[in-house]
């Protein structure tokens, strides 16, 4: 059986935000999970970086876990910090900047999909 979370200890207390580290000019990433219903992966983004407006068909949740994330969404700015979390809906375009460093847990939650049986 194949692990559904991965990278990470099992049956232990995490710290996530101590899981990814800043480096300069370079986002870090790791991932947890991924699959066809969802992904989860933590992100490590030093000041100046961020990810360029885009849009998804699934609802992206971002958990702010240290410092503070300037988050666009369809051109409204959001600042989000540390224990804070907020989400973006799909197919509405949104963006991430580093005015300041921040770590981040990512959930995304995307629509079942149908399989070839259940049609």
């Amino acid at each position: 059986m194949a692990d559904l979370i991965k990278n990470i200890d099992k049956a232990e207390v995490l710290d996530f935000a101590g899981l990814v580290t800043y480096q300069d000019g370079q986002v870090v990433s790791r991932t947890l999970a991924q699959n066809n219903a969802l992904s989860l992966t933590l992100f490590a983004f030093p000041i100046g970086e961020g990810i360029s407006a885009h849009t998804v068909p699934a609802d992206a949740l971002v958990q702010v876990l240290d410092g503070e994330a300037l988050v666009t969404i369809d051109g409204e700015k959001f600042t989000v910090g540390a224990g804070q979390a907020i989400v973006m809906p799909q197919g509405k375009p949104h963006a991430l900047d580093a005015e300041k460093p921040f770590k981040m847990l990512l959930v995304v939650v995307k629509a079942p999909q149908q399989t070839l049986g259940a049609l």
